[in-house]
């Protein structure tokens, strides 16, 4: 692949490479969990394969006119979780997306199955209470925890830690992905679903949109969860919960770019990739798409500010 010094790569800015004086800072985290998924396979591969991917990139958002060198990426690397169980990963994982607060204005995580998701959450506050959750998913993760801790339950987990119900909006539930037990178990806790025919009736932004402004009247701060698996199969053959029916990767990263622009949102992950059952790095492209857009977003809020300022 040929480098132009005209086509600055979004690899390189993830790498370090930003203009003299940006305006903030994003951190980007690698959590490979794969352990406590339900299907088997290799998403622990997943942080390596974003990276590289981000090299068939530029850092410039034509459409949001933002150029990522003024905005500064930390890389702190993978978390050593691939064999690690999500109840021994919690702590670890939700200390570190703690700490990377401390000196960014926004974390991305990178996944890794959604076992990522309930210590992400805990990372933002000693208690869920006064965190909301967004997830962009075709499933509820609402299974029993009888069994441990899965990929399958991280909100249902949630909930057992104190998170209200009433603080989670679900986008993007699909038919015949879920059962009627958990469908009653979001209903009974106060969870907002969003089926994905009340998206295609209304359009996804309009449900985004609706979910932060009914979130930021409740809570302090936004965690959002974007699995993968809501885009439809033929974009995502790689997230092992995909089907037919699902979102398009415009429509995911016009999700990101918006996760990204509102201010109460402090970090996203991008889970349920498996890179070795890819083809033609379609999901590993489109999730690459959804960090840079979310990166974009975050860009687009700090400008405003600036703005404001003057």
């Amino acid at each position: 692949m040929i480098d132009d010094p005209f086509w600055p790569r979004a690899s390189a800015w993830l790498a370090g490479t930003h203009a003299e004086n940006t305006l903030g800072r994003v951190a980007v985290l690698g959590a490979p969990l794969r352990l406590g998924s339900i299907t088997p396979g290799r998403c622990d591969l997943a942080p390596p394969a974003v990276r590289a991917i981000l090299r068939k990139f530029s850092c410039y958002d034509i459409e949001a006119e933002t150029d990522l060198h003024f905005l500064d990426a930390r890389d702190l690397g993978d978390l050593p979780l691939a064999d690690t169980k999500l109840e021994e990963a919690f702590e670890p994982l939700s200390d570190a997306i703690r700490s990377a607060l401390y000196e960014a204005d926004a974390v991305i995580i990178i996944g890794g199955d959604n076992g990522v998701t309930r210590p992400g959450v805990h990372g933002l506050n000693s208690s869920p209470a006064y965190t909301g959750l967004i997830t962009l998913d075709a499933h509820f993760d609402l299974r029993d925890l009888s069994n441990g801790l899965t990929n399958g339950n991280p909100v249902r987990a949630l909930l057992e830690d104190g998170l209200p119900g009433e603080n989670i909006v679900q986008i993007g539930i699909q038919p015949f992905a879920n059962s009627r037990a958990y469908a009653e178990v979001a209903h009974e806790a106060g969870i907002t679903v969003v089926t994905m025919d009340q998206v295609r009736a209304h359009g996804v932004e309009t449900h985004l949109n609706e979910a932060f402004q009914y979130l930021s009247e409740k809570v302090s701060t936004i965690y959002v969860d974007l699995d993968i698996d809501v885009l439809d199969r033929i974009f995502a053959p790689a997230a092992p919960g995909s089907r037919a029916g699902g979102l398009t990767p415009w429509e995911l990263q016009r999700v990101a770019w918006i996760c990204g622009v509102h201010p109460k949102v402090s970090a996203i992950d991008l889970v349920e990739v498996d890179p070795t059952k890819d083809i033609a790095d379609a999901t590993v492209l489109a999730t690459g798409a959804c960090l840079l857009s979310f990166a974009s977003g975050v860009l687009t809020r700090l400008t405003a500010t600036c703005e404001k300022l003057q």
